[in-house]
């Protein structure tokens, strides 16, 4: 039996990456659509993404860190440097492929428009290509007729649960979030976390910036931007929900007052697979609920006090333009200022809404637009980083 469609794997060493080429490998082995990974693109863990392209038999391999080339196998080139993912898509990608975009950060964002371009379909896994293009993005999609597949897990519930109606039909979408590792905490307390008490999540094993933004509930901010761009809805029918248990992964009310909930144990493969299955459903490779157990579901709501990123995300859809651009761009300078001890865990939204404050939403309708929203926002947001690390010392 020969492949039935080709693959790109965009952060093929990261969770999500990782997740996919799992996924893959299953589908063939069940009988499912087989796919062939037409190229992977990574980091700096070479040695991972040597053994994924013998294991993959991927002949095409794009290291962001040129360092990375030297551990390839014989038989496979390597495309190396800050731009090696662009580079991959730009001369390898074909209409009709798929491509998964794992790349965390606005760092995922050219190589994602480039693929779209050339008339690829999108598995996006990259929340931060959306809320800082996300009209961009929008317009190119469809003007090149492609789908856009959401692969974050409440994204994909919201997209699994709106197949019940039809979209003019939805009322409101409740995302849900576990509430990280400080659900519970005082403010206080909160304000002051260690780098390692951020990254103790208590239901998902991600990267270290994801799981930062999962304890800020950055995370969950980022994704009611994202929301917006995927299901066209405004702010006011957005909301978020605290679900410590990661089981429920969204809510979708519809206009009749039916609410339909897409349920699953916290596994990415999941929506990975309904991404590279869809419209289909195949055998799949998660663990399912164990009902006899399960003895509560808890919610409760979002406290936008001691955690305000899901207010900067309303802000951020009702300014539209640039304000994404400048969310993201600031949070991504600001959770590394974290990791690296220069500034505290209560730092982080205070930063990002002081950049939203000094760096007014403009119109944007290019990339090049975008990334020079993004620069300006980065480097407003480490100067700020510093002189907050200066006045600690």
């Amino acid at each position: 039996m020969g492949f039935t469609r080709r693959i790109f794997v965009l952060g093929s060493t990261g969770s999500i990456g990782t997740a996919t080429l799992e996924v893959v490998r299953h589908l063939a082995e069940t009988g499912g659509p087989r796919y062939e990974v037409a190229g992977i693109a990574a980091g700096a863990n070479g040695a991972l993404a040597a053994a994924q392209a013998a294991a993959h038999g991927i002949r095409h391999v794009a290291m962001s860190d040129p360092n990375a080339a030297a551990s390839m196998p014989t038989g496979v080139e390597c495309l190396a440097g800050p731009d090696a993912a662009l580079e991959l898509i730009e001369r390898l990608a074909q209409p009709g492929d798929l491509v998964m975009g794992a790349i965390v950060g606005a760092a995922g964002l050219a190589p994602t428009l480039a693929a779209i371009e050339r008339g690829c379909h999108i598995a996006l896994a990259n929340k931060e290509t959306l809320v800082a293009a996300g009209a961009v993005v929008r317009e190119a999609v469809e003007r090149k007729g492609v789908e856009l597949l959401p692969v974050d897990s409440e994204h994909s519930a919201v997209f699994q649960c709106i197949r019940a109606g039809t979209p003019r039909e939805v009322e409101r979408i409740v995302l849900t979030a576990s509430g990280g590792p400080f659900r519970t905490w005082s403010a206080e307390r909160t304000a002051a976390a260690t780098v390692a008490e951020a990254l103790r999540h208590p239901t998902w094993q991600m990267g270290r910036k994801v799981t930062i933004d999962s304890a800020s509930l950055m995370n969950k901010a980022l994704e009611v931007v994202e929301a917006h761009w995927l299901f066209d809805l405004p702010a006011s029918r957005i909301q978020a929900i605290v679900h410590p248990q990661s089981i429920v992964h969204s809510f979708v009310e519809f206009r009749d007052g039916s609410t339909i909930a897409q349920l699953s144990p916290p596994s990415m493969k999941l929506p990975i697979q309904y991404a590279l299955t869809w419209p289909e459903r195949t055998d799949g490779c998660s663990p399912t609920i164990a009902w006899d157990a399960m003895r509560s579901l808890d919610f409760e709501p979002v406290d936008h006090e001691r955690f305000p990123a899901i207010r900067l995300a309303w802000r951020t859809i009702e300014s539209g333009g640039s304000a994404g651009a400048v969310l993201n761009a600031a949070n991504e300078v600001a959770v590394e200022a974290f990791l690296a001890g220069s500034i505290r865990f209560g730092d982080i939204s205070q930063l990002v809404s002081n950049a939203m404050d000094e760096l007014p939403a403009r119109p944007v309708s290019s990339l090049a637009e975008v990334m020079a929203a993004d620069r300006e926002a980065r480097e407003w947001a480490r100067e700020r980083a510093a002189e907050r690390a200066s006045a600690a010392r």
